[in-house]
């Protein structure tokens, strides 16, 4: 049987840094990546205060300086990303109470491919920025 998403998002796993060996996305050979675990990216999106947004770039900002590392690996950060997102939307669903789920709508942009993958839809994405003040 498949995993919830939640089992997705709570696994326990290390994260871990490493030297980059060749030039990968924006991150030069050399550098120091970090590789995060949908835990620890869950665990900074529900420090971010009400009303606030971050985008992708200031997720892996934040998170490369949390773990002593230069930059932070964009593909397993968009991977946790949706994991928590759908997540979030699952518990929701089964009637946790919305100040209690992991608030994706701060880190996910309506017209991003992310938000048109997830199954809470963009309307709800657009509906909580609304409501918090959010405006990008």
């Amino acid at each position: 049987m498949a995993k919830s998403w939640v089992e997705k998002r709570d696994i326990d796993k290390e994260c871990q840094v490493k030297t980059n060996p060749k030039k990968f996305a924006d991150i030069p050979a050399g550098a120091k990546m970090l590789i995060p675990t949908p835990k620890i990216v869950d665990k900074l999106v529900k420090r971010i205060p009400d009303g606030s947004f971050l985008y992708l770039k200031q997720i892996r900002k934040k998170l490369a300086d949390d773990y002593n590392a230069e930059m932070t690996c964009p593909v397993v950060t968009g991977i946790s990303m949706r994991i928590i997102s759908e997540a979030a939307y699952e518990e929701y669903q089964k009637n946790k109470d919305i100040n209690k789920i992991t608030p994706f709508w701060r880190i996910v942009e309506p017209d991003s491919k992310l938000a048109g993958k997830l199954a809470c839809g963009i309307d709800f994405i657009i509906e909580r920025q609304i409501q918090e003040g959010i405006e990008l």
